[in-house]
């Protein structure tokens, strides 16, 4: 799944080719992934892009004031970008694709999904807040104003682990499995910890282990073209889809812990004191 800044990164690309052009076609590939008909998706025909901008996962490109065309990614999606759009017809359920984007110098995007669960989701809107993930979500982790007095703020007397309060939008937007996995690694903590029980130093360490996770990963997806951004992210992951290897900080074994559509890695030695944590497959399994 893109996070931050993978999306960060589509958001700052498309910023330098979308806008001051126009949008001359919209063509629909899966019905499903458009969640809103007012305004139509036609009213974006004939529109001039004047801004990407990112808040949290969701991307936003804005034609004026009263009208943005707003994606998100979910877990399969992703931004194919082309100098020259092919102009083949998208028939409906057919391709990948869900949605295409032309513009006025032959350029344009097609957002495609693999995989047969669709959660792709694409919304034409007057006001970027009349998205409900949107509405919903909570401050911007590299927001100038997230200092380490309001993420402590956001911890206090949460009875909550900190890896699912990370990865919860309406708490800190952007984070996701991935991300939130290498910032526990960094902060050297488990994650099973319980956000408000951290104590001040552990508050500070997190707190760094977030600001810095996520500013060099912004900084490593920054100039890539969206085709170069997935293997960016896979080479900067210290733990995070690398089980079985050894962890780069103190060679032990990179551990998994598996749930029903995803899992966690972590190292037992930097982070649970060498404690193995349960598989939460094979504890069903064996009840």
């Amino acid at each position: 799944m893109p996070e931050m800044p993978e999306v960060q990164g589509l958001t700052t690309f498309l910023a330098e080719r979308v806008v001051g052009h126009t949008i001359t076609r919209t063509s629909v590939g899966a019905i499903a992934a458009l969640k809103t008909y007012d305004p139509p998706n036609t009213a974006l025909h004939g529109a001039e892009i004047t801004a990407a901008t990112r808040r949290g996962k969701f991307i936003v490109l804005s034609a004026g004031d009263d009208l943005h065309l707003v994606f998100h990614l979910a877990k399969a999606g992703w931004l194919r970008w082309y100098e020259l759009l092919p102009t083949t017809l998208i028939k409906p359920g057919k391709s990948p694709i869900a949605l295409r984007v032309a513009l006025d110098d032959d350029s344009g995007f097609d957002l495609t999904e693999a995989g047969t669960k669709k959660s792709l989701a694409v919304y034409v809107v007057r006001d970027p807040d009349d998205v409900p993930g949107i509405a919903r979500l909570g401050p911007d982790p590299l927001d100038a104003a997230f200092t380490r007095e309001a993420f402590g703020a956001v911890l206090d007397g949460r009875r909550m682990q900190i890896k699912g309060l990370l990865r919860d939008q309406g708490v800190i937007a952007g984070i996701g499995n991935a991300y939130s996995d290498e910032i526990l690694h960094a902060a050297k903590m488990s994650p099973y910890a319980i956000a408000g029980t951290l104590d001040g130093a552990e508050v500070d360490r997190l707190y760094t282990a977030m600001q810095t996770t996520l500013t060099d990963a912004v900084a490593e997806a920054s100039g890539k073209p969206p085709a170069e951004l997935k293997d960016a992210k896979r080479r900067g992951m210290q733990v995070h889809a690398r089980r079985g290897e050894a962890c780069p900080v103190c060679g032990d074994t990179v551990r998994s812990v598996f749930f029903a559509d995803r899992s966690l890695e972590y190292c037992p030695t930097c982070q649970t004191g060498g404690k193995i944590l349960a598989d939460r497959r094979l504890s069903r399994l064996l009840k």
